[in-house]
């Protein structure tokens, strides 16, 4: 039995009214790539263009103060959300790409202790999405820094049998996704900084794919930079979160230069603002901003222990299911310990690609290619993989029709593989 009112949750988005009367409704398992958006973030959005569209932190008059206002309660939210300690904890970024961009370079522009210099440790994971990668390559490649990478066990979970040999005393930064965006991992983040701690290394987390389904609370989680995308959960595209301990923060130098993150400038140099408000030069993503204080909202107004409830049943019924399909092979945990409703596949002696063009023609949406998670491919030895990810407004119905899609086409592709077969004996 579903946990949330799966039909009640899609009447507040727009997308599903969207197909012409006659037509199949397209069932949307792509979330985490891109969330849909409920009309309560919509109208939000909408409403700055129509009624404030003004600057933030720069005007006198009360339209600026009342979009100020609107702008840093968006922020203030976004803390409730995440249970910081305080707004001012919450820096707003354009994606999390460009927080992860803002870390990794910081770090090598800090001063001691968090400087990172040439001999210093860098230690990943194998699971990482590529923007928490090529940032701290680039750092790398720049201080003279090493690059480590904790691997990954053959069920797909992080393989900490090193840990104490890949997080050492040169170690600076450890860099680690909550939840893998390929194999739907939820990684044990408490031994991860437990080893970081011992060693005195920063630990910062991607909760990209954690934070649409799981009750994230930085203050527990133990980490000392969190950052997420708003597109993820159900808010704008354009907009996204870095959370720093305030102290650390504090400590830390600004990644942009230019408006509003300044107190005086002079000929002879620049005294910052204190953070949030050191880490966003020029104009932010206001309009963003506001709609993901609207999508945290929605998601806090339907309980976010409901939705990683609803999404775990999900993960395990889409498991159970795609598990029954001849040929199809699972590429990450097959069981949902610890585990989000993401699951990438591949079927024997099938192009992925090719059975996402087939799947897109039944009216099923999934996400094909590497995820952006190239390590992960060559891990396990895939070139691609299929991605069907799940979110609130999805329900079993998407899984049968997935399922059902992929028996459609397993003969005609079973009879292209034989043909391929012969034609190259």
């Amino acid at each position: 039995m579903s946990i949330l009112d799966v039909e009640r949750v899609r009447a507040d988005f727009p997308f599903f009214g969207n197909h012409a009367d006659g037509d199949p409704p397209l069932v949307y398992l792509d979330s985490a790539a891109t969330s849909l958006k409920p009309q309560a973030v919509i109208d939000a959005v909408q409403n700055y263009d129509r009624h404030l569209s003004s600057n933030v932190s720069r005007g006198g008059y009360a339209l600026a103060r009342a979009t100020t206002g609107a702008y840093e309660e968006a922020r203030a939210k976004v803390a409730e959300f995440i249970h910081a300690a305080s707004p001012e904890e919450v820096v707003f970024t354009k994606n999390a790409t460009e927080a992860l961009n803002l870390v990794a370079n910081v770090l090598a522009w800090a001063d001691q202790p968090h400087r990172i210099g040439r001999g210093d440790g860098i230690t990943l994971t194998e699971m990482e999405h590529v923007s928490n990668i090529i940032p701290w390559q680039l750092v790398a490649e720049h201080t003279g820094a090493v690059v480590t990478y904790l691997g990954i066990t053959d069920d797909g979970r992080l393989d900490l049998s090193r840990l104490d040999e890949q997080i050492t005393a040169r170690t600076k930064a450890v860099g680690i996704t909550h939840v893998s965006n390929t194999l739907g991992s939820v990684n044990p983040v408490s031994a991860v900084v437990a080893r970081a701690r011992q060693v005195g290394a920063l630990v910062v987390l991607d909760c990209s794919q954690s934070a649409p389904h799981l009750d994230l609370d930085v203050r527990t989680l133990g980490a000392d930079l969190v950052v997420f995308t708003g597109h993820k959960i159900c808010g704008p595209t354009g907009v996204g979160v870095l959370w720093g301990r305030r102290e650390l923060l504090v400590s830390l130098p600004p990644f942009l230069g230019g408006g509003s993150m300044t107190e005086n400038v002079t000929c002879a140099g620049s005294r910052f603002t204190a953070p949030p408000w050191r880490f966003e030069a020029g104009t932010p993503p206001i309009a963003q901003a506001i709609g993901l204080g609207a999508a945290v909202d929605y998601l806090s107004g339907i309980g976010m222990r409901s939705v990683t409830a609803h999404n775990q049943n999900l993960a395990d019924y889409a498991l159970k299911h795609l598990q029954s399909i001849d040929g199809l092979h699972v590429v990450g945990p097959v069981d949902t310990a610890d585990r989000a409703p993401i699951v990438s596949f591949v079927i024997d002696d099938t192009d992925a690609d090719e059975l996402g063009e087939l799947l897109d023609n039944q009216h099923v949406a999934v996400r094909v290619g590497r995820q952006c998670a190239h390590l992960v491919c060559a891990r396990f030895k895939v070139p691609t993989v299929v991605r069907a990810s799940f979110h609130l407004y999805n329900d079993t119905d998407d899984v049968d029709a997935l399922v059902s899609a992929l028996r459609h086409e397993r003969t005609p592709l079973d009879t292209q593989a034989v043909r391929h077969a012969e034609a190259t004996a």
